[in-house]
């Protein structure tokens, strides 16, 4: 389990993986127009859903339309077509010369990211919709998306009756759905209401239900996208050597070292998983590990090697790296929210002896502010204090900032 494999990359972030995917929907829903969103906002590489696309060649293969059809539904979503969009009006059937043509069209355009086949039914050799018939003739696609390492997603109709599970409405048996990495089902919430809500599921995806709505020939996200943390791992594991070159210890003295460098608490029973999870990305830094056992216990080998460092030798971590909780904030009074990190800088009178028992597990807030005399480096101060500090103390603060505009909040009684 130590071998370093690529890792899969995701065309469109957290909803589009490299493998087979299902796009389910009634007939006339819009799955032809978000099929066309992403294939365009793939090869311009622009958000599609509000999230980040790798860009690359998109080809799309529309098999129901005509070149002028897609002529004009491409220039009522964009002024600017990329020459990285590809469209196809006929194509040979699956086991019959299909894969061989996107074969030969991946050695044309070394670059492609995804392939939309609408709809999945025009490429279907075998009439017979029983599992094993849906299994067999999906698989060759699978195996295809995966040699290839590119997004296959087959555009494909629901049923008429409805289900309270969206995926049992596909059409066919659950062959498809057994064999596709991963399935999307775009239900209208009334038919012709133009609002709608897509159902994600994947081996490679979380299970989501976005809200959307259909606005300029585009299908757009309602709900409010939270932002992802960003991920600095391998930044803080390549700087860390580039001083060292070598490292060879245990995983809390690797913890602690990095811990100072990201300006939070980093575990060392979580530290064999994060190396193994960043292993491809650090050895593009040039830096490989290895874990085996000295003298009865679990040692960690780390070794950079300049000459295939892709960072030039360079510090990769931004200066400025703040990790804030944004559901944990305050609002200050000048009206910008402070993290919860800031909250306990000034006034400690009210703070509980730290020795005294508590029924609620204390929590970690890690603090950077202070500096290492010699390196420069950010020190991590780790205070330690109780839910019930936490909440009593953002209550103060809130009251503090609420008086001063002449509303007074009485304390909560406990």
């Amino acid at each position: 389990m130590t071998t370093v494999y690529k890792p899969i990359e995701f065309v469109v972030d957290g909803l589009l993986a490299q493998g087979l995917y299902i796009l389910a929907g009634a007939p006339k829903v819009g799955k032809s127009w978000l099929a066309l969103d992403m294939c365009l906002s793939i090869a311009k590489g622009e958000k599609v859903l509000d999230q980040e696309t790798t860009q690359g060649t998109a080809l799309y293969l529309c098999l129901e339309d005509s070149y002028v059809r897609i002529q004009n539904r491409l220039y009522e979503i964009t002024d600017e077509p990329t020459e990285r969009l590809h469209f196809v009006i006929m194509s040979e059937s699956i086991g019959s010369g299909l894969e061989e043509q996107i074969k030969n069209f991946k050695k044309e355009h070394s670059d492609l990211k995804v392939v939309f086949i609408d709809t999945l039914q025009m490429i279907r050799e075998s009439t017979d919709n029983g599992y094993g018939s849906d299994y067999k003739e999906l698989s060759i696609l699978k195996c295809l998306a995966d040699k290839l390492e590119i997004a296959i997603v087959a555009v494909h109709h629901t049923r008429k009756c409805s289900d309270s599970d969206p995926f049992n409405m596909i059409s066919g048996s659950t062959g498809l759905s057994g064999c596709v990495d991963g399935s999307m089902v775009l239900v209208e919430t009334k038919r012709g209401s133009r609002n709608a809500k897509l159902y994600c599921v994947g081996r490679d995806i979380e299970n989501q239900e976005i809200n959307l709505v259909f606005e300029n020939s585009r299908w757009k996200v309602v709900d409010e996208v939270t932002a992802k943390e960003a991920d600095f791992f391998s930044f803080a594991v390549h700087d860390f050597m580039l001083e060292r070159n070598y490292f060879k210890g245990s995983a809390t003295e690797l913890a602690i070292m990095l811990s100072k460098i990201l300006c939070k608490e980093i575990f060392a029973n979580h530290i064999k998983k994060e190396l193994m999870k960043h292993a491809y990305e650090l050895q593009s830094y040039g830096v490989t590990f290895k874990s085996r056992r000295s003298n009865g216990q679990r040692v960690i080998i780390l070794k950079y090697d300049k000459s295939s460092d892709t960072g030039d030798g360079k510090n990769l971590m931004p200066e400025a790296v703040k990790y804030t909780d944004p559901a944990v904030t305050e609002m200050s009074s000048e009206g910008s929210e402070k993290p919860l990190n800031t909250l306990f800088e000034g006034d400690y009178g009210n703070q509980k002896d730290k020795n005294s028992a508590d029924p609620v597990r204390k929590a970690t807030v890690p603090v950077c502010n202070s500096t290492d005399p010699v390196q420069g480096e950010k020190i991590c101060e780790v205070r330690w204090t109780t839910l019930d500090e936490i909440l009593n103390e953002s209550a103060r603060k809130i009251r503090s900032t609420l008086a001063s505009q002449g509303i007074e909040v009485p304390p909560f009684k406990s």
